[in-house]
């Protein structure tokens, strides 16, 4: 079955991700664009270094071209966020063959509409109503291949200053990660004469026996070289350049909601207003903040098609989510791996002062440190999800602590004082239910872990 999650459709490779199956959900989209657009919005067309993804590419860009429709593909290898810029500086519609940080034997596409950021669930409802469905198409329309790059990198001049980021005084290292940001974070430090060190810098379809996915586990040799380099920072992407993971100088992996905090901070006293966004799921140490600084917070469901909808409707300094993704004002309501890290170098060179200082900083405006854990419980039933979400709903308090407020936006989220939460939402991909616990100490966690313990035991 083909179902579009929250950033696109994916399956196993020559299993559900088949010549079949990509040519139902390209005609799809076609129907979807023709009908809403007509045949005046072009197609842009990319993929990620994935097996088979520039085959897939291909014969999806020949498909519509051969239906009637302008299509522009990339003629290498492109990061999600530089094709959606393109989508909007175009004002074309865009598919991107990519299964972001999924295993190497994954594959999908993902639907871009002109605004450049993820497909809402209104429109892909209808790309999937549109399967196998009759239309009429014209004769054949336009076909180039172009570099997407130009564009977005002029774009990017007015958002960071790369002259400050050349004073910086900490040794960049740059991990590839075999991903999509090969060939374009490396190449706009060199353009900007910025100097940096390198590892994993060509693409590779199996990600070096790893997993494309920017967390600690699979940025082992990045940390063990920001530890042996004193004075460095890491930085590296996912598969498709969508998401960032950084390293501090002490060789620690930094949070995302860190990140954004950080960030937050940072645009604010640079002169940007606006509110920001997060998701249920991310951390409290960004409302603290937000607080402090006097910006409004939005808080969305989980998944960045949300995040990125907040975006469009408000004025927003950063949007971000605790996977690893976030964008800015003025730029794409789209998550970018690629000025995450940037604007993470900005911030350290304008302060002059090292990555863990900066965290240091963001804690002490925050009043505390948080501390996150999360527990999986199998539901082998959607009906026994269902008692379990509403057991929570009704609640008024887990041992000994009262709950002060709810949230039923995506889940159950019960807030146990200014300091502490607790949220309960069913897994999007298995059969069963996500708990997540933060507190401002490691002693109240444990003791809510265990109390949880009680109530779903």
């Amino acid at each position: 079955m083909i179902k579009f999650g929250t950033d696109g459709w994916r399956a196993i490779l020559d299993d559900g991700f088949t010549a079949e199956n990509v040519e139902r959900v390209t005609l799809a989209i076609g129907k979807y664009v023709y009908e809403t657009f007509g045949y005046q919005k072009e197609i842009l067309v990319g993929y990620d270094p994935r097996n088979k993804a520039d085959e897939f590419a291909l014969m999806c860009a020949e498909l519509l071209y051969q239906k009637g429709f302008s299509v522009k593909l990339s003629e290498k290898v492109v990061p999600t966020p530089i094709l959606a810029f393109n989508a909007k500086h175009l004002n074309a519609c865009a598919i991107m063959f990519t299964a972001s940080h999924n295993p190497p034997e994954y594959l999908g596409m993902k639907f871009i509409p002109d605004y450049a950021g993820p497909a809402t669930s209104e429109i892909t409802d209808k790309i999937v109503a549109n399967l196998d469905c009759e239309y009429p198409f014209g004769k054949e329309g336009k076909y180039e291949k172009i570099n997407f790059m130009p564009a977005y990198y002029e774009h990017l001049k007015t958002l960071v200053d790369f002259d400050k980021i050349k004073g910086l005084k900490s040794n960049i290292i740059f991990d590839g990660l075999y991903s999509a940001s090969i060939g374009y974070f490396d190449r706009i430090l060199d353009d900007n004469e910025i100097k940096y060190n390198s590892i994993h810098m060509e693409h590779d379809t199996n990600f070096g026996g790893g997993m494309p996915d920017p967390k600690p586990k699979y940025l082992k040799e990045l940390i063990e070289k920001v530890k042996a380099e004193p004075n460095s920072i890491g930085l590296a992407n996912d598969g498709d350049a969508d998401r960032f993971g950084i390293i501090n100088e002490n060789g620690e992996y930094v949070s995302p909601n860190e990140i954004i905090a950080i960030l937050l901070k940072y645009l604010k006293e640079k002169g940007f207003e606006g509110s920001v966004v997060k998701t249920v799921g991310s951390s409290l140490l960004i409302d603290n903040v937000a607080k402090k600084l006097g910006v409004n917070v939005i808080e969305t469901a989980v998944g960045f098609k949300h995040v990125g909808e907040a975006m469009r409707l408000n004025q927003v300094i950063v949007g971000g989510e605790e996977s690893g993704g976030l964008s800015i004002l003025g730029h794409i309501p789209e998550k970018d791996g690629l000025i995450a890290n940037l604007l993470v170098l900005e911030a350290m060179a304008n302060s002059n002062k090292k990555l863990s200082e900066l965290q240091d900083e963001i804690y002490e405006i925050a009043g505390c440190k948080f501390y996150t854990d999360r527990i999986d419980i199998k539901k082998s039933e959607s009906d026994e999800i269902r008692e379990t979400l509403n057991l929570f709903k009704n609640l008024k308090n887990i041992g000994d602590f009262s709950i002060t407020d709810m949230d039923t936006k995506d889940g159950v989220k019960l807030m146990l004082g200014e300091n502490t939460k607790i949220l309960v939402r069913p897994s999007g991909t298995e059969p069963l239910l996500r708990i997540y616990f933060e507190a401002e100490s490691i002693e109240k966690l444990e003791i809510l872990k265990k109390d949880i313990d009680k109530i779903v035991i």
